[in-house]
Parts: C-alpha cells; sequence; structure tokens
C-alpha cells in the first residue's frame, strides 16, 4: 500500500505550497513547518505541478470571467448613454451608443460561444464537384438505369441543399 504524503496531509499544507512555490530553500520549509526535506522534495516532485495546474486552470477562468465581467459593464455603459440620449434627442450620440452597444453585445456572444463564426461551405457550387459530378454522369453513360438513379440522386441532393437543380 503506498504512503501517504506527509505534505499533503499536513494541517498547514496549503501554506507549505505557497512555500515551495515561491522558491523557499527547503530546510527553511522543513524547519518552519516540522516535516523533512525528502518529503518536500517528493512532495514538490510527484504532486505540486498537478495543484499548479489546477490552479493556473482556476486563475484562467477567474481571469475569463473578470473579463466578460468587465465587458458586460461596459454594454450597460453604453446603454446608459443610449437612453440618456434618447431622452435628450441628442441623435449622434444616440446612434454613437448605438453603434457601441451593438458592438459590445457581439463581442459578449463571442466570448459566450453563442455566435456561430465556422464558414459554410457548400461544396455542391464549387468547380471540383461539378468536375466530379460531370465525369461520374459520363462515366456511367453505358449504364442507363446507373446513370439515371445517380442523376435524380444528384438532383435531389442539390435541391435538399436549396439549389434548384
Amino acid at each position: 500500500m503506498p504512503r501517504t504524503c506527509t505534505i499533503c496531509s499536513h494541517d498547514e499544507a496549503h501554506a507549505i505550497n505557497v512555500a515551495l512555490v515561491h522558491r523557499e530553500p527547503y530546510r527553511n520549509i522543513a524547519s518552519h513547518f516540522g516535516v523533512s526535506t525528502g518529503a518536500l522534495q517528493r512532495h514538490s516532485k510527484d504532486h505540486l505541478p498537478e495543484l499548479l495546474v489546477k490552479v493556473s486552470k482556476a486563475t484562467k477562468v477567474a481571469d475569463a470571467d473578470d473579463l466578460l465581467a468587465r465587458v458586460e459593464d461596459l454594454w450597460a455603459e453604453a446603454i446608459t448613454v443610449l437612453e440618456a440620449a434618447k431622452g435628450e434627442q441628442d441623435y449622434r450620440v444616440v446612434l454613437a451608443a448605438i453603434n457601441r452597444a451593438s458592438k459590445q453585445l457581439e463581442l459578449l456572444a463571442r466570448l459566450r460561444g453563442e455566435l456561430n463564426e465556422q464558414p459554410v461551405i457548400n461544396i455542391l457550387n464549387s468547380p471540383q464537384w461539378i468536375q466530379i459530378r460531370t465525369t461520374m454522369l459520363r462515366a456511367l453513360q453505358p449504364y442507363a438505369d446507373a446513370r439515371s438513379a445517380v442523376s435524380v440522386a444528384l438532383l435531389e441532393l442539390d435541391k435538399s441543399n436549396g439549389n434548384g437543380g
């Protein structure tokens, strides 16, 4: 049965991890917390990288949440300016505020992953597909039933993709 890490189970494990991350000498940490330098070395090698990865991920999530909150605040400010400008019938400011608010809204949608920005590719209109289709139908010319079946299937495919044939 593997031994339990004395650092991980230590009452002040968090403080020890902080000291290790700040690269304090093992000897100082060992004497301060009453642990061995060997235990500190093993913990640093075996457990600290995993902890640092978790902290790094949590920090990135927190940073992303903070960025999102800041953009939401900017959007709210743009809306406030928009409403005030409407009340004063200052149409230049109204238009500028609408422009800014729409940009902030688009940025929010991007940050939240709500926009589908994947390119839409319709191969049915590409020159390569037209060449393949023509070559296929030519090759099927001696086989009338097969050519007819393939032609019907290709026409249906074109229609289902909004090309009308």
